[in-house]
Parts: C-alpha cells; structure tokens; sequence
C-alpha cells in the first residue's frame, strides 16, 4: 500500500497546475487509487479544497512533517467510497490511471490546465443524493403476533392493529406501501419498532431513469447493405484492427439499425458501448429503438437527469448493471471497464465541440479513448463535417455509404423560393407562395408539417431584401455582423465599417439586419389556418423536464399537424407522416459571421428535407432564401454532399481553414483593456520571432469584447501542421510562467481553442 499521493488541486490557475504531495491516512491506504477524488488542505490558511489524486508513492523528498494529510475521500458509489475506488477494488487502480491518462492527453493537445481536464473526465466525483428502498419487516412469532393483535385491538389501538394484521399476511414488505395503503404514520411505526415488533431495514438502491414500460420488439431485418458495414466494423474490432469508421447514409436509409446491430455484436462479446447524440431532444426516439434491444440493459446520461441520478447511472456502469449508455458529449467519459464502441450519431453537429475548456473535439477524444481500450469508433451523419469527410478521402477513417432509404421511397422533391422575387410580387408574409399552397394542401390531406427558423445563425448579418447582397469582409470571406450604433464588424480580423443607409449593390432602401422567432411564426399561422393543431418547440417551451418527449411523442402520435421549432426539430427525428417541410429563411444560419457558415446551411437544409417522406407517402420541401443561387443553397436542394464538399473546400483552401489547414484562436483576457490588448500584441510578435512564416489574424477585440468586466482580444494561428499550433501553444504558456516566476506577469488569462467551431 502506498503512503504518499501526487494530487492535482481543482483550481484553474496556470501557477498551481501541478502536483502536490499528500500524506494517506492509514485506514484511506486500500482506497485511495488514481483517479480517486479527495479532500485536502491548501494553502497557508489550510482551505479544504477538491482534488484529483493522479498517482502514488511510497517516499517523497519531503520530510513527513512537512506534508499535510489527505482530510476525505469524497464518496461518489452508494458503498461510500470513491468514483475511482470501485475501479481500483476492480483492477488495482487501473481504471484511474486510464482516465487520469485521457485527462493529461487532453491538457496537453487542447492548451487546459491539468486541474480542468480532470474535472471534464473525472465527472463521477459529483455525489448525488442516494435512493433508499425501506421495508417493514415482522420480528416476533405468529403466536407471539396474535396475542398483540388482540392487545391492540382491546385498546383500541386501531392503527397498529391494521398494520399488525397486514405483516402476519404477509411479514416483510415495502414502507411505502404500507404507509399509503394502510394509512399508517411514522410514529405508529416508530412506537412498535421500539417494542421489538417489526423493524425497518433500509438498502440503498440505483435509479434507472429510463422507465418505458412495456415496448413492442420489432426487429427490423437488415439490407444486405447494412449487413455489409456492421460486419465490417466488428471485424475490426475482432481483429484488433481499431480504428474510426464513418457511415455517410442517406436521411432515413437507417444508420440506426447499422449502429444497434454493431453494438449487439460488440456487447455479445463482454464488452460495452457508447452512443452519443448531439442533442437531448434525440434522446427518447434513440432510447425507445435501443431499449426494444437491450431492455434494461440500457441508459442515458443528459442534462435533464439530477445530479444523484446522474452519480447512479455512472455507478451502474461501473458495477456492469448497464451495458450502453445514451447521451450527449458529456456521455463519452462514463466509466464503463470495458468499452467497446462509441458511436457519434450526426457527427456533424457543432455540439460535440467542447465550447468551454478543455475545448475539445468529441471525435478525437473517443478515438484516443478508442485506441487505448482497443475499441473502435463509428461516425454517423448524412451530411458529414468536412474534416472527417476528408480524413476518409485521405484514409485516416474508413468510409461506408447508405444510399437507399430503407422505406424504399425516393428522397423529397425539393423547391427554392427565391423571397426578393416575393417580395417584388408584393408578398410580405412569412410564407412564400408555393410554401403556403403545400401547408394548405397537406392540411386538407390531414398530412404532417414541420417548419423551422435556424435562429442559432442570427448574429445580426445585414442583407438586402431587394437584391440579395450580403455586407461581407473584404479579408476574410465571412458576413459582417451588425453592432450597437450601426457598426458593421469582422470576428475574425477586426475590421469595421459603418452601418450604409442604401444598398451599396442596387441602391435599395430595404438593407438591415435579420431577426427571426418561432413565437411570430405560430401566431401567424394560428391567424391564417385557426383550425389546424400546432406545436412550437424552442427553448421556451422545453425549459421543463420531460417537455422535449412530451412535444415529440405528441407529433409522432399525429396529435398536431403543425410543429414549428429551431433547429432542433429538424435532427435525426423519424415522423413517418410527415410530408412536408418548410425551411423559412436558410439565409439566417448561412451569413453566420462563420468560414463554417455555408457547411452548416448545406448540412442543416439536407438534414431538414431529409424529415419529409421518411414513410410511405413522397415528401416536398421548400427553402426560403434570399440567396437562391448560393452554391449552399444548390447542394442542398440537389442533395448533393460529394458536390457541395467539393466547392466548399476550395473556399478553405484558399484562405487555409480547417481542414484544408487547421487554426488556433488564442483569447487574452483582462479586467483592464490595456494590459489585454499589451499581451495580445506581444503573444503575436513572440510567434513571429520564435517560430516565423505564421499565418497570423490579429489581435483584434472578441465578438463580444466584455463580459462581467473582463476585457477580451482574440489572436488566430492558420498553419498546415497542428502540432506546430501545439507549439505555439506551448511557447505562449512557456513565456507566461517564465514572467511569473519573475514576479513580472501582467493580470491576464490566457484560452486555447483548437480548430474553433464558431469566431470568438
């Protein structure tokens, strides 16, 4: 048994990232393993303060009077020990220094301190509130029992009574019960307890969120399509070959059923499974389709779960009770001992990036985890990112194809409306013409619709309704976004202009910004059709707990035939009568102020069409856009992604965006402005000195350039080489603890973003 533990403290300061050494009290010695989480005293006031115990020895250069005592050890599983200490009892502590291992990859590859990338991996040390299942349970003999119950009942002592004659029925049952059933307080329990009559035995127990009741089996029979990828994907796995596999499948050609077929196979074989989703409005369609497989054998992980809930299902995992776990990004890092596939369903989705630190990409993290468990990774998407995309086209990935729809159906009709042209016409509602005709036909038909407003793309880009022109950067290929006092602004390289009067194209007086909501568009729709059975889902009304299921098992069951929403509506869901969608203005999500923006278009559009005919009638769909002629917009309307990715990657390469190149985006922050906009320029001239031929952007102030009083400016690296960007990284963080060491470093705070997914 070791003596000594090398604790990483959970504090986010640069200066304290690094181990300090901890005594192990003796009766902790058995327990505390890597991985495992502790309370210590820090500092010269001893604060009690989180830690991560990343290893153990049995000396330390110290004299043991001068090392301080591990105070806890925080207890996360429902016998009291720690998350790690269950896998330490397991495996000597092998699971621990697993993740404790992922951590340090992490810190190293995406610029976060140790004490960050531990909290991100090591999420099992939140303790929930455990369950506890009571039962009232008969201690004294039959004869013994008879003579009380006529006690009791010359005494008039009605509730015991009742009770009594309950437990000679039948002498051991749930606390619950009887105290609902038989009307009994606690104090009557508590009164006979105390006379040796009954007891109440206490167990803690583990939650299973999941809770679906009886659900039909209906296994579907694979393509010998489908067939083909899954048994390549576990011949890797058999073969110990690894590896990442992306599936590129049409919308509705059932990746679904590629991905549970993989799974059953790996899980047949001792081993566990991952299956991540991008959003939690996915996740009661994927459960119900994996839980007619795995029954209980399967759970989720999201954010609508409670902290104790949450602190189960990692415990679950752990002792082997589950065998797949559901879940968003967060997910990746359920400590199963043996995992065996993790799946990234629409792998495309911006969500799996990380937006606070480590900034990570999911994806390459579950290859790490992957290559170190000797498991494999499958990607998903109809629309794949272009950086996986073009890892398969380079062989970094193997790439399969699904391009028939397992309906059998052909993919939907796909109509542009070009709204300058409505606009001429004198049509200024929120529906196109040819829009409102289907709605109204599909109405009449008793047909579903889906209409969706990508809201998450308005950073206030200013277009004109007339021609179609987007105010743009002339140095960096991305719209300008619109400020306060009419300042016109790039998030990448700073540049500003003022706010025109007239469109600099055609002279129009109809130039602004764009602003959109799916409350105006429900109540429009209620004013024109008052008849027809509408559904809104946005943030405003999912806040609750279970309302995603709620609205989603409600259109699925055909009880309205309107749902209007954001984004979120129109990924990864299966409504089979659902013939129409409506895309009522692309033109929001595809000026982002984002080099990503026209991916994200093409990828949320096809997404979108990809909802209409998915069972056995044909579907249609219509995008409303301003820009008809947009290589984006084409794509998309001719479902082509091979097409689309082609252009797009021109754009990239010319100007060196992920993943023709890769980029950093380095953030200073400070609460005083000069000392941030300082270091900025002296990270910058620090780069061009040290390592030369950069790629450099900047500085420039943030997209939003305060918060909470802290000033922010951004510094963007292109390179080819993204281990050339780790050393940039590297030298910036080198020079930081180099002045503070001499007492000379400025208040500043230093982000690393690898590969940003969104401008700073």
């Amino acid at each position: 048994m070791k003596k000594y533990a090398l604790i990483i403290i959970d504090i986010a300061y640069t200066k304290l990232d690094r181990p300090f050494t901890y005594r192990i009290p003796q009766g902790m010695r058995d327990r505390v393993v890597p991985g495992s989480i502790v309370t210590v005293p820090f500092g010269r006031a001893n604060t009690l303060r989180k830690g991560y115990v990343i290893g153990l020895s049995d000396r330390s250069e110290l004299p043991d009077a001068q090392i301080k005592e591990i105070a806890e050890l925080q207890a996360a599983d429902r016998s009291g020990a720690c998350a790690a200490e269950t896998a330490g009892s397991r495996e000597d502590g092998a699971d621990g220094d697993f993740w404790v291992g992922i951590a340090a990859w992490m810190s190293e590859r995406y610029g976060s301190t140790m004490a960050v990338a531990l909290r991100t991996v090591l999420s099992s040390g939140k303790p929930g509130k455990p369950a506890v299942h009571r039962e009232i349970e008969l201690r004294v003999s039959m004869e013994d029992a008879a003579a009380l119950l006529e006690a009791f009942e010359k005494k008039h002592q009605v509730a015991r009574a009742r009770l009594l004659r309950e437990l000679m029925k039948t002498p051991r049952q749930p606390y619950a019960l009887v105290v609902s059933k038989l009307h009994i307080q606690a104090s009557t329990v508590r009164a006979m307890r105390a006379k040796g009559i009954l007891e109440v035995t206490e167990e803690q127990v583990l939650r299973n969120p999941v809770s679906l009741g009886e659900v039909r089996e209906d296994r579907k029979q694979l393509s010998p399509q489908q067939q083909e990828i899954a048994d390549a994907v576990v011949r890797d796995f058999d073969t110990g070959r690894g590896g990442v596999s992306l599936i590129r499948g049409i919308t509705g050609s059932g990746k679904t059923e590629v991905y549970i077929a993989i799974i059953r196979e790996i899980v047949a074989r001792g081993r566990q499974a991952v299956m991540l989703i991008p959003e939690i409005a996915l996740t009661y369609q994927t459960l119900l389709r994996f839980y007619q497989y795995f029954g209980d054998r399967v759970s989720v992980m999201n954010s609508s779960l409670s902290e104790s809930e949450k602190a189960d299902q990692r415990e679950r995992a752990r002792r082997g009770e589950i065998d797949v776990i559901i879940g968003p990004r967060s997910a990746l890092f359920t400590p199963f001992p043996h995992i065996g596939v993790i799946v990234i369903d629409e792998e495309h989705e911006s969500s799996y990036k990380n937006e606070s630190m480590p900034k990570y990409r999911t994806a390459d993290v579950a290859a790490e985890i992957a290559r170190r468990k000797g498991a494999v990774v499958v990607l998903g998407s109809a629309t794949p990112s272009l950086v996986s995309y073009e890892r398969a086209r380079r062989g970094e990935y193997r790439l399969y194809e699904l391009d028939r729809r397992l309906t059998g159906g052909t993919l939907p009709q796909v109509y542009v409306a070009d709204l300058r042209e409505e606009l001429r016409s004198g049509n200024r509602s929120i529906l196109s013409r040819k829009l409102a005709s289907l709605l109204e036909d599909r109405l009449e038909k008793g047909e579903q619709s889906m209409l969706f407003l990508n809201r998450r793309g308005t950073a206030g880009f200013v277009s004109c309704r007339s021609c179609g022109h987007v105010m743009k950067c002339p140095h960096c290929d991305v719209s300008l976004s619109l400020h306060r006092g009419g300042r016109l602004t790039c998030h990448y390289c700073g540049y500003t202009e003022r706010m025109p009067e007239r469109c600099p194209e055609c002279g129009s007086p109809y130039i602004s910004g764009f602003r959109a909501g799916t409350e105006q568009v429900e109540a429009y729709l209620h004013k024109v059709w008052p008849q027809a059975r509408i559904l809104r889902l946005d943030a405003d009304t999912t806040s609750r707990k279970g309302s995603y299921e709620k609205i989603l098992s409600a259109f699925a069951n055909e009880e309205a035939d309107i749902l209007v929403g954001t984004q979120m509506i129109v990924k990864g869901h299966d409504f089979p009568g659902v013939t129409l969608v409506g895309a009522l203005l692309a033109d929001l999500s595809l000026y982002a102020g984002d080099y990503r923006s026209a991916e994200r278009t093409f990828q949320l559009l096809t997404q979108a069409a990809g909802r209409a005919g998915r069972g056995t009638r044909p579907g249609e769909v219509v995008i409303q856009t301003y820009q008809p002629e947009h290589y984006a917009i084409r794509y998309a309307a001719a479902q082509d992604h091979q097409g689309f990715c082609g252009e797009e990657m021109l754009y990239r390469s010319a100007l060196l965006y992920p993943p023709a190149g890769h980029m950093l985006a380095v953030q200073i922050q400070s609460e005083q402005e000069d000392a941030a906009l300082s270091e900025a320029g002296r990270a910058r001239e620090l780069l061009s000195a040290k390592e030369g031929n950069l790629f450099l952007i900047g500085p420039a102030a943030a997209q939003i350039s305060r918060i909470r009083d802290t000033y922010r400016f951004v510094l963007y690296i292109k390179d080819t080489d993204y281990d050339r960007l780790i050393r940039c990284k590297d030298l910036l963080e080198a020079d930081l603890a180099e002045r503070g060491a001499a007492g000379g470093v400025p208040p500043v705070n230093y982000q690393f973003d690898f590969d940003p997914e969104s401008p700073y």
